[in-house]
């Protein structure tokens, strides 16, 4: 019975409501008042009984069978915004850890939640797992009228109507909130259904006998009579309900939710870890939250937050199952790959699908403008401080693909946290691409980068160079008068500068810049390692320019540029060190794009230690002969597409001496 006043037990939140504790037992109505049902250990409210040694312990509760090992088990979880994306993919990596059996996911998402989540999935290629999403937009009228303090929102209210949302085949179902982690095989809690009555094939008639969207509604209108608003989501109507209709209840094992808000019980529902099954952070300070034995807690949740999501895709053995999206594709090419080749890890890398996580921290969108520019770069966790100083120079959006591991990604989440200048700034978006294989994917970064600029125009850049301070303002101004877009197609050459000093005052001007240039403390990018590859820029002119000025592609010209955002990708074979702007450049000249180089602009590369792929280059005769492997392989596939005018490109083939 409810019971108001009184800390809450364990069941007490409805953030790992259980459709056990409304769909099924939903389902029973319409049975035998009369039939024995199983007496959990915890009510939704008040103390949980007392069980063996006064705790309400697994073991006390007889454990029915585990469903068979292919039987598919079905979860449902509300999920919205860029945070609550994040948490769910911590509870999927437990559910996974532990899981025996095929799952399906169903999603109700935002628009931000599935953008997110159906990329990861997608990317992630989890063997036995689908996924399917639910317009969470279109469920807010049918819940937006209940007035509601819960820090969730709308969103904590969506349970109530996921009978009415889900598949009507569609017989059990778990629910669970985005907060919490799994402490063994989720085939133990499906088990549960076991101890309920009632043929499968007839719940969903059952559901309809009971008139559950009426009866849910109707309680809420009575008790909002009396309660302003709902201050624990769904979990007041939930109450509400029960109190009426206590026979809908079928109480669990409160091990099933140790919740670890302010006013738990938790101590007094398990006696060792082992009794645990599911953790729940039902508090707004989520790990911040203090309990006798919040340590072991906190550091068994940083286990799966941190945990190698590479390593869950494991394949179910025994349980034939469709494979993910592209799987299939994916592995005929893979077992056409010699190992015997020296260029295995090369043709390896090019065809790893990583995981990708979109709009990692929260991120709002720039509004539409005709003539925006996006910063678009890459970096791994070792570039992580040039960050702040690229915020401070460039104040328009960026898109920015970050190469991590799971660990380190959480290292980043701090690192943006404790900056006051990247915490601030919300028109930076960054995607995580998580580490797999031995070479860096450059261009497979670039992409995913690019592909999420929602600009009109890009400037492709690289993390390691700092833009002037005018830059933003100048390109726009100057994508408008240049008249961009339409039929006339050109990228703007920003010129690229460096210095050999990790103390710099950077210019504020063109005319700063030429002095520092004029004293030796700066110089063209790369003149003396590789002068080919911006030369053709023509810094002679630009030091007296004041107009834009077309310049001719030349060969392994790669210049820094601005583009439309549908410009050509860039080519994934290239991966570590070598040609991967270049080969870029060339299929924007094949389409005919007019090279300008703008008078004002410049960017200035900044000294750091050599990347390994860079050094590896140096260092090994069998990488860069690998490289003349792939550029010939690419001029292959430019000519293909190109046809015969593709064959200026052959002086491309020429051996470089340390291309980028």
């Amino acid at each position: 019975m409810l019971r108001r006043g009184r800390p809450r037990a364990l069941g007490a939140a409805a953030l790992l409501l259980l459709l056990l504790l409304l769909l099924v037992a939903l389902l029973l109505l319409g049975g035998d008042p009369e039939n024995e049902r199983l007496r959990g250990a915890a009510a939704l409210e008040g103390d949980p009984p007392a069980g063996r040694g006064g705790h309400n312990r697994s073991g006390c509760v007889l454990q029915p069978p585990l469903p068979p090992k292919c039987e598919l088990l079905h979860v449902a979880i509300v999920c919205a915004g860029h945070n609550s994306s994040r948490e769910v993919i911590t509870l999927v990596k437990s559910m996974l850890f532990y899981r025996k059996n095929p799952l399906h996911l169903h999603l109700v998402t935002d628009a931000v939640a599935k953008n997110i989540l159906e990329t990861l999935f997608h990317t992630w290629m989890v063997p036995a797992v689908r996924v399917s999403f639910y317009d969470a937009e279109a469920l807010k009228p049918q819940v937006s009228w209940i007035p509601n303090k819960h820090y969730s929102g709308l969103y904590g209210l969506m349970k109530l109507v996921l009978p009415a949302v889900l598949p009507p085949d569609l017989a059990r179902v778990i629910v669970l909130d985005t907060d919490v982690t799994f402490a063994s095989d989720i085939a133990e809690l499906w088990a549960l259904f076991a101890h309920f009555s009632g043929v499968i094939l007839l719940w969903l008639g059952r559901l309809q006998q009971a008139g559950w969207e009426h009866m849910w509604k109707l309680t809420a209108k009575r008790e909002l009579l009396t309660l302003p608003a709902t201050s624990l989501a769904d979990q007041d109507i939930f109450n509400a309900v029960i109190k009426e209709h206590p026979e809908l209840v079928q109480p669990l094992p409160c091990v099933w939710n140790v919740q670890l808000s302010d006013h738990t019980l938790a101590e007094r529902c398990y006696s060792e870890a082992s009794d645990l099954k599911v953790i729940h952070w039902n508090s707004p300070k989520k790990l911040r939250v203090k309990n006798k034995h919040a340590e072991f807690f906190r550091n068994f949740h940083l286990t799966f937050l941190e945990y190698d999501g590479n390593l869950l895709r494991r394949e179910l053995f025994g349980c034939p199952s469709q494979p993910p999206a592209g799987a299939e594709q994916l592995q005929q090419a893979l077992a056409q790959l010699d190992e015997e080749d020296a260029c295995f890890e090369f043709r390896q890398q090019r065809l790893t699908v990583h995981r990708v996580h979109l709009t990692f921290l929260p991120h709002k969108p720039p509004p539409p403008r005709p003539h925006d520019v996006t910063l678009v770069a890459q970096l791994s966790m070792d570039r992580l401080q040039m960050l702040e100083a690229l915020c401070r120079h460039w104040p328009g959006p960026m898109s920015l693909a970050l190469y991590l591991t799971d660990a380190e990604a959480q290292q980043f989440l701090r690192f943006v946290e404790a900056s006051p200048v990247l915490s601030a700034r919300q028109d930076v978006a960054y995607h995580v691409v998580y580490r797999e294989g031995p070479l860096y994917p450059v261009n497979q970064l670039r992409n995913v980068a690019l592909a999420q600029a929602l600009t009109p125009y890009v400037f492709l850049s690289d993390i390691d160079f700092l833009p002037a301070y005018s830059l933003y303002d100048y390109l726009r101004a100057s994508i408008e008068q240049l008249e961009l877009g339409g039929r006339r197609k050109a990228a703007l050459v920003v010129p690229a500068f460096e210095t050999p000093h990790y103390r710099f005052s950077f210019p504020t001007s063109k005319a700063e810049l030429l002095a520092l240039l004029d004293s030796g403390s700066l110089h063209t990018f790369r003149y003396h390692e590789w002068p080919q590859g911006h030369a053709p820029t023509d810094y002679a002119r630009w030091r007296e320019a004041r107009e834009p000025y077309r310049v001719q592609w030349a060969a392994d010209y790669e210049p820094y540029v601005v583009v439309p955002r549908d410009c050509p990708r860039y080519d994934p074979r290239f991966v570590g060190f070598g040609w991967n702007k270049v080969a870029h450049v060339v299929e924007l000249d094949a389409q005919e794009h007019e090279l300008l180089v703008l008078p004002q602009a410049f960017i200035i590369h900044l000294p750091h230690a050599p990347s390994l792929d860079l050094s590896r280059f140096r260092s090994s005769p069998t990488y860069r002969a690998c490289l003349r492997a792939l550029k010939e392989e690419f001029h292959q596939d430019l000519s293909r597409h190109y046809g015969a005018a593709a064959l200026k490109y052959l002086t491309a083939l020429q051996q470089p001496r340390s291309p980028a």
